[in-house]
């Protein structure tokens, strides 16, 4: 076994998590940081806790939890505590932990660690573009904090909501300047108060902001390790100054790198699929796609299955070196990982395959889906594929002459196009709301209905005709489907820049 073993992996009662947020499909991303904390957590026989960070009712999707769940255990990543499995420090999902919140929000009042504030969105917003015309950086300057007790009685008083702000202490105050913490894998970093904002911790409509819960979450469910995404580095003071302001031992901060784009970039849904749904109904094998996120950051060993790069889960827990992760954006090629997944597929026996087919591609669910669709539009049984071709293809890309309209420039098109895919993503993936936004769409950019639809199609089946679009759509998922908006977009961008 060549596991690290840290100063961590020899302590008792190793806990980690992960908290993914429900606002939409489930992230590769949730699945690197995931898949890092359950190894973490079986190499120490610790606990691998999941928790469902809801606050965000904004963005909340009633059915992305159940989401979250699906994939990760679609991967084979197991937990032992969470919403759905339970556990000795529930509730696991930060809904139901609001009244936790507020009791803390009130010890921190109390301790003068923490202050109401009563600006309003509009005087901050106006705040905001003061300091941006004036090239500074954005930041509350602490107006609130100034409150004299009688201004602080008076707005209470009249029932002006309010939030509640962390009270960082100032440079050249009596406390320090600043804040020093230790990543495991960068050593100490340290942030200057100057430049740590005086963050909400508990909003008006009583919710925790990410900060105050994920703090007070981590403490009181014993988590020893914080293992997730570099973009959190800066964030990381605030919570230090709450383990202080409460008293608690702080844990010790795993950063990761960030997966990135081919051009280093941070992996985005603009330029990858970034849904693990996607990945599932798009035929990759669950072993393929694990496979792929252990080769992330570099902690697994190069002499591991003679340097072939194919190793499986319980051979990562059994070999993973997390001393040896590289702090270097770890690139999330997809060439890379259709060539796994297709080493992958080599290895089934031709009954496996048959199976992993017949349930991705052609299963019963699918199947009578699409044959709902198409009852009433072929003559023949033959007929059949001749119209749902698109349904089982993997690249459909319509000629210039079957998706441009006869009124419409290239340029127009695909700006246009664009406007779709955003207008896409934001819908809910149900007929009405497609509809509706698609149609609000072409309102505002004066493209008729005829047009807008017709441009979606030839998008999603390659063809002007098919069975009704909408219902196609929902059928063939929200993931592939804009997927398909994003290769067509692609595609036109490669064939302007080989024409130049």
């Amino acid at each position: 076994m060549t596991t690290d073993m840290t100063t961590a992996s020899t302590e008792k009662n190793i806990r980690v998590r992960i908290a993914p947020s429900p606002t939409g499909d489930p992230h590769v991303g949730t699945a690197y940081i995931g898949l890092l904390n359950y190894i973490y957590a079986r190499q120490r026989s610790g606990k691998f806790i999941l928790r469902i960070e809801d606050t965000d009712r904004t963005r909340f999707v009633p059915t992305s939890e159940q989401m979250i769940f699906d994939s990760l255990r679609w991967l084979g990543l197991s937990w032992d505590e969470g919403p759905d499995v339970g556990g000795p420090f529930g509730p696991y999902r930060q809904s139901e932990r609001t009244a936790i919140y507020k009791q803390h929000s009130d010890l921190l009042l109390e301790s003068g660690k923490a202050y109401r504030c009563f600006c309003t969105p509009e005087e901050l917003e106006a705040v905001r573009k003061q300091q941006i015309a004036a090239k500074l950086p954005p930041r509350y300057p602490g107006t609130c904090r100034r409150l004299t007790p009688e201004q602080l009685q008076q707005h209470l008083a009249s029932g002006k909501p309010y939030t509640v702000r962390l009270a960082v202490p100032p440079n050249g105050a009596d406390l320090t300047s600043s804040t020093t913490f230790r990543d495991e894998l960068r050593g100490e970093i340290t942030f200057e108060h100057n430049n740590v904002d005086d963050q909400v911790l508990l909003k008006s409509d009583g919710f925790p902001t990410y900060h105050l819960a994920n703090v007070v979450d981590d403490h009181l469910m014993e988590i020893t390790d914080v293992i997730r995404a570099e973009e959190w580095i800066s964030s990381t003071p605030k919570h230090v100054l709450l383990y202080k302001a409460f008293g608690w031992d702080i844990p010790r901060f795993w950063h990761m790198p960030l997966l990135r784009n081919l051009d280093k970039s941070k992996i985005s849904k603009r330029k990858n699929p970034v849904s693990l749904i996607y990945y599932r109904d798009s035929g990759y094998l669950p072993e393929a796609v694990i496979n792929f996120l252990g080769l992330m950051g570099g902690g697994m060993p190069a002499e591991i299955n003679d340097g072939t790069e194919q190793f499986t889960l319980a051979e990562m827990v059994e070999n993973f070196v997390f001393n040896n992760i590289r702090v270097g954006g770890p690139v999330f090629d997809l060439t890379k990982l259709k060539w796994l997944n297709g080493e992958y597929l080599r290895k089934l026996t031709p009954e496996e395959f048959f199976l992993a087919v017949r349930e991705r591609v052609f299963g019963d669910s699918y199947l009578r889906q699409i044959s709902t669709l198409m009852q009433t539009r072929i003559e023949t049984l033959a007929q059949f594929g001749d119209l749902t071709g698109f349904f089982f293809s993997d690249n459909v890309v319509p000629s210039q002459e079957i998706f441009l309209p006869k009124k419409r420039t290239l340029e127009e098109t695909l700006a246009f196009a664009q406007d779709q895919l955003v207008t896409l993503e934001a819908s809910d993936w149900t007929h009405d709301s497609l509809e509706q936004a698609l149609k609000k769409l072409g309102e505002e950019k004066t493209w008729s209905v005829k047009e807008n639809f017709m441009l979606l199609r030839t998008i999603i089946t390659g063809s002007a005709t098919s069975p009704p679009l909408l219902e196609s759509m929902i059928v063939f998922g929200k993931a592939r489907s804009l997927d398909r908006v994003r290769r067509f977009l692609d595609a036109q961008k490669k064939l302007a820049s080989q024409k130049k």
